[in-house]
């Protein structure tokens, strides 16, 4: 019997599948891979504050420190869910679910954030909205304050702060120019690319502008 063999290239496997899914698909594993040991430690840790054995461990410094940063760490693992996880058409988030992720960012950080939407929202625009925070937190360093609302255009970002640090090569991503060259940007930016991409994937025109004192996402 002859041999047969069976050749499909890479390419056209990868090719079927957009570079945003990849990375979103990827994006999922890694949170729900991560966020279950995650639990398995604030579990841990639970049980030994109940424990007889230790009596005052609740309190000690050294406890509160890793109760915090695990906390820490899961709040984040959410919100990259979001953001940078896959998103079904079909998939929705109630406000409720929205303004929990939102706060999350709060914990610890320099933005203040305020959510105004009623009735649910698909996910796909959740992650919008959480990527397009991303950039605008970016913009801010030094803090400031981010307003969330939806109208009958679409969802709108109004960020307000007493300085920012504008990058216009990094902004420019998000701008829909084919074609363009654009320098990579680091690892601690790629939400700018992500959401530009997010965004035309699921057909939404976003606009931006950005002053000395604030700016705005809109789509």
């Amino acid at each position: 019997m002859d041999d047969l063999t069976i050749h499909c290239p890479a390419e056209t496997a990868v090719a079927a599948i957009a570079a945003e899914r990849l990375a979103a698909l990827v994006g999922s594993r890694l949170c729900h891979d991560i966020v279950s040991p995650l639990g398995a430690i604030g579990n841990g840790i639970e049980l030994l504050q109940l424990a007889g054995e230790f009596p005052g461990i609740g309190n000690s410094v050294e406890m509160q420190l890793i109760t915090e940063s695990v906390e820490a760490a899961r709040a984040r693992i959410r919100w990259f869910r979001v953001a940078f996880g896959h998103a079904a058409a079909d998939q929705r988030l109630s406000p409720a679910e929205l303004a929990a992720l939102l706060a999350d960012v709060e914990k610890g950080g320099r933005i203040r954030l305020r959510l105004e939407a009623e009735g649910d929202l698909p996910r796909i625009e959740a992650r919008l909205i959480l990527l397009a925070v991303m950039c605008l937190e970016t913009a801010m360093p030094w803090g400031g304050s981010v307003l969330v609302c939806r109208g009958a255009s679409g969802w709108r970002l109004v960020a307000e702060c007493s300085r920012t640090k504008p990058d216009p090569a990094l902004w420019s991503w998000l701008d829909a120019v084919p074609g363009r060259e654009r320098s990579e940007p680091a690892s601690s930016e790629v939400h700018f690319p992500l959401l530009a991409r997010f965004a035309g994937a699921a057909g939404r025109a976003l606009a931006w502008e950005l002053d000395d004192t604030g700016g705005e996402i809109a789509f």
